[in-house]
């Protein structure tokens, strides 16, 4: 068997193709255009390229977009006073914190901080909340990208085992929590599972759908997939490679060469959950824009 490979880079620009024609008949029929505020403290690579890619998105998607830079000693009360300042903008529709922060600086805090309605990475203790009970809100961008590369890719969840490898509040459990709810392109049986387990293959082998979220490298072989199973990868994970041009490649969580032989259809890394995640987050700024620009009549 070869798996049938998932695409979510085309996926991703279905997407954004929607979001951009939804933007202009807001900023038509409403003058709206969605906005979009990033903060980023200190000087991490992964970061910075992070924000760009999501700016860059912002602009293909015809999203206005800012940027603040702070340095990686800046206290916690000055991002707490332009997350204020967002919350009061009404040009600013989604506001996004750039993560990890550093010491001096409670992720907690920061994430608390922010407008529910303008909370568009889905953090926010009153939306994980309404998350959990199945009511409308924003749902975290990776999550609800799974989601999105499953239905599109004919995959239906309901009814299907599917095994989260991950516990994460970014992905593992917004994702179960997504999957298992009684409504359409959900209602699935959910089990969530991690590194913690004693023996992963129990558990990995009896997915319709495995989902790997644990950001440890090629960790699921081919040989803990269900034959004819879907796999999706969420990990991204730098490994040495003397021969690359950087000095290293980007792998997931599955060992992709043995699980592709195995699965019946299975995402790539890069190229797989990744792009759908920043489509999400075009998704959930529109979705803020259009929800703040009724409550405004």
């Amino acid at each position: 068997m070869t798996a049938r490979l998932i695409d979510g880079k085309r996926i991703a620009e279905e997407i954004k193709q929607a979001v951009k024609r939804e933007a202009e008949k807001l900023k038509a029929e409403k003058n709206v255009v969605p906005g979009l505020g990033f903060i980023l403290v200190g000087e991490n690579p992964a970061s910075e390229v992070y924000v760009r890619m999501k700016g860059k998105a912002c602009d293909e998607v015809g999203f206005y977009s800012l940027t603040e830079k702070m340095p990686a000693d800046t206290p916690e009360r000055v991002v707490l006073g332009k997350i204020e300042e967002w919350n009061k903008d009404p040009k600013i529709h989604g506001i996004l914190v750039q993560l990890p922060l550093p010491k001096q600086i409670s992720e907690e805090t920061v994430v608390q901080s922010v407008d529910p309605r303008k909370d568009v990475d889905g953090f926010h203790p009153i939306n994980v909340g309404r998350l959990v009970m199945g009511q409308e809100t924003f749902r975290p961008c990776t999550p609800a990208g799974v989601q999105e590369l499953l239905l599109r890719s004919g995959v239906d969840p309901s009814g299907k085992h599917i095994v989260v490898v991950g516990r994460s509040n970014i992905v593992g459990k917004p994702l179960a929590n997504i999957l298992l709810q009684k409504q359409k392109g959900a209602n699935a049986v959910v089990t969530i599972c991690h590194t913690g387990a004693k023996d992963l293959t129990i558990y990995t082998r009896q997915a319709d759908v495995l989902i790997a979220a644990m950001g440890r490298a090629e960790s699921i072989t081919g040989a803990m997939i269900k034959p004819g199973a879907v796999v999706i990868d969420v990990g991204v994970n730098r490994v040495d490679d003397p021969s690359a041009k950087n000095g290293y490649r980007l792998v997931g969580d599955v060992h992709f060469e043995s699980a592709s032989k195995v699965a019946s259809a299975i995402t790539p890394v890069p190229g797989g959950v990744g792009p759908m995640t920043i489509a999400m987050l075009m998704k959930n700024t529109l979705l803020a824009a259009q929800r703040l620009s009724d409550s405004r009549k």
